[in-house]
């Protein structure tokens, strides 16, 4: 534990919306002191006044798309709230869709990687030496069902998905022994402004494909990522967990 108080502290990224709120407000529920990172300073604001009537926490500007951002708010999280014994890495983007690779830009390529899968490294990177310091952790990874099949017409998407599932299993193996464990969720069509964004066709698509025939809701995905980040989670080290209400089985 990381405050003097004995609470645990959180740092999760995307916070301001749709997953990474709804985990944010999970972690904050369940007693950690919670750093709420994103670029967005109008929403996260919001975010922390709503989130400070469960417990503390703190909106810090964070752009995961830069190195020295994360840095510096890893460091303010530090600053703040002692240390850091749990992470959820919840910022992303699913960038163009409705062209074929070859179509794929290189302008939406580079920006969807930068953000879902050199923004995920950059967190890990300042994250798991601040755990070490404390003495172990906890990094949840949020991927995709786009990390675990082929998604037609997302490519750049599903190419970074898949990437933060390597990386998160790679980084398992490495700190498992210095007590830190490393995990990712692969959220399948979720109720978030993301998805409802998507072509009204794509997104029925989408749901009559689904077993369960609904849309996952975001505190099914912090539920998941909280108890990764639980005693009870302790053992599950290097996965890839889809959260998908079946529709990888088929």
């Amino acid at each position: 534990m990381s405050e003097a108080d004995g609470r645990k502290v959180a740092f999760v990224t995307g916070a301001a919306s749709g997953i990474g709120r709804a985990t944010a407000e999970a972690f904050v529920k369940a007693g950690y002191a919670v750093a709420l990172a994103d670029r967005d300073p109008v929403a996260g604001a919001r975010a922390q006044s709503d989130l400070e009537a469960f417990g503390a926490c703190r909106f810090i500007a964070c752009d995961v798309t830069d190195d020295a951002s994360v840095a510096a708010a890893v460091g303010a999280a530090l600053s703040g709230f002692g240390g850091l014994d749990a992470a959820f890495n919840a910022a992303g983007i699913d960038g163009e869709h409705g062209k074929r690779t070859a179509e794929c830009t290189l302008e939406n390529w580079n920006r969807v990687l930068s953000v879902d899968l050199t923004g995920t490294f950059h967190c890990m990177r300042h994250q798991i030496p601040a755990m070490l310091e404390s003495g172990g952790g906890a990094v949840v990874n949020c991927a995709s069902v786009a990390g675990l099949v082929g998604a037609a017409t997302f490519a750049a998407y599903t190419a970074a998905k898949h990437g933060v599932v390597g990386l998160t299993k790679t980084a398992a193996l490495e700190y498992a022994r210095a007590g830190i464990t490393v995990n990712a969720i692969c959220p399948g069509t979720i109720n978030t402004q993301m998805n409802q964004n998507l072509p009204q066709d794509l997104l029925k698509g989408l749901l009559d494909a689904s077993p369960m025939g609904r849309l996952g809701e975001p505190s099914e995905i912090a539920a998941t990522a909280l108890f990764l980040c639980s005693e009870g989670g302790r053992f599950l080290n290097g996965q890839a967990i889809a959260v998908d209400g079946g529709w990888t089985t088929q």
